[in-house]
């Protein structure tokens, strides 16, 4: 889902949402979990705009999507910064997001200042009663009946009836088919290495089954020299809506933004 301040950006007629807020000096893309539109990183973008950054929101493509990879996807942020002049940013990802901005990284380097994962995606599918609640959550299935699937991703949301509705505004049923297109038809070793040199924080949400932080600790531990790892206690895999100013603090201060 998509909201009124969405543009689409259609070169070849790919289709691609976006949506951009600010003009600081400083370009910080989000891209989207699996399942979500480019309005569940809304607020984060927000919260970053008013302290000076600019932000450009990505989704992927609706259009053009037969055999769609992750290197498609990517093709699709760098032709989103051509067209914004925007010679390079910080790739933020929130777990599928983040392994597309790997991708980023790796096929487009000169567009990439640094990398930002909101949580830390690996190979391989979900299990239990996390997978159901995903199932869930990213359905069309109405308030009502995801309210336990919210209860299992939200962590300690403090407003479990606020976390509800904002996953029911922003999940997105036809980005999640793209996304699973493009994550299976690409190898795993084309998304999970780090591109060379690039600096990566890792915004670790404390109580997040899907992107879990032990994922994000062996991915520090990986490269100790160049991974900075921030946790947000408390939050689970909704935390772009459930803790979205501490999400934005922990970037602003990761870049020494004033």
């Amino acid at each position: 889902m998509t909201s009124d301040s969405t543009e689409i950006f259609e070169p070849d007629g790919r289709a691609i949402p976006v949506a951009e807020e600010g003009d600081g000096p400083v370009a910080v893309v989000l891209l989207p979990a699996r399942g979500f539109g480019i309005d569940s990183l809304g607020t984060i973008a927000h919260v970053l705009e008013e302290e000076g950054f600019r932000t450009l929101r990505i989704g992927v493509r609706t259009a053009q999507t037969d055999g769609v990879t992750l290197h498609d996807l990517a093709r699709d942020v760098a032709d989103v910064l051509d067209d914004r002049g925007v010679k390079s940013a910080y790739i933020a990802g929130h777990a599928f997001g983040g392994a597309l901005a790997r991708v980023v990284a790796l096929d487009h380097h000169d567009h990439v200042e640094g990398l930002i994962l909101l949580g830390v995606a690996e190979p391989g599918a979900l299990e239990g009663d996390v997978a159901e609640a995903m199932r869930t959550a990213i359905s069309d299935a109405p308030a009502a009946d995801v309210r336990e699937a919210t209860r299992v991703l939200a962590g300690d949301a403090a407003n479990l009836d606020l976390a509800v509705a904002h996953l029911v505004r922003t999940r997105d049923v036809v980005a999640a088919a793209v996304q699973d297109a493009a994550l299976a038809a690409t190898p795993a070793d084309e998304w999970t290495p780090l591109a060379p040199s690039l600096a990566v924080l890792v915004i670790q949400a404390g109580a997040d089954p899907v992107t879990p932080p032990a994922a994000a600790e062996r991915l520090q531990a990986s490269e100790p020299a160049r991974v900075s790892l921030a946790r947000v206690d408390g939050a689970g895999h909704l935390s772009p809506l459930t803790h979205p100013g501490e999400t934005a603090w922990e970037i602003e201060d990761y870049l020494a933004w004033d």
